[in-house]
């Protein structure tokens, strides 16, 4: 009888896992059509649209690094510098390995703080 009980509890906890990644795998997917939907609005210009996207795919997936990259990029194209800033920082601690965000963040970066230091100076 204690097999039974044992197998029984296993296949719920197993069921339940699976239910989780499946869960996972649905918002990861979800979060990768606003992604790739805020990219088409972006390449015509509509960044505002793209940004709400990219926000959207934040919502849904907070693990999606790519998502937090491009929202980053959004806002740096509107010049909502410190909004880009959190969220390149966001995306390079979901994924610090990631050359591409490390690169754009660098770059930004390179840029902004060299805007801020020349803006300091008389």
């Amino acid at each position: 009888m204690m097999r039974v009980r044992v197998l029984a509890l296993s296949l719920v906890l197993a069921s339940a896992g699976l239910t989780v990644s499946l869960l996972a795998a649905d918002a990861r997917s979800d979060a990768k059509a606003q992604v790739d939907f805020g990219i088409k609005v972006a390449q015509h210009g509509l960044w505002r649209e793209a940004i709400y996207r990219w926000q959207r795919a934040t919502e849904i997936d907070p693990t999606y690094a790519a998502a937090f990259n491009n929202l980053a990029i959004g806002y740096e194209h509107e010049g909502q510098l410190d909004k880009a800033r959190q969220a390149y920082e966001k995306a390079i601690a979901i994924d610090p390995e990631g050359a591409q965000i490390r690169q754009n963040y660098d770059l930004f970066r390179e840029i902004n703080d060299r805007k801020g230091a020349n803006s300091e100076q008389p």
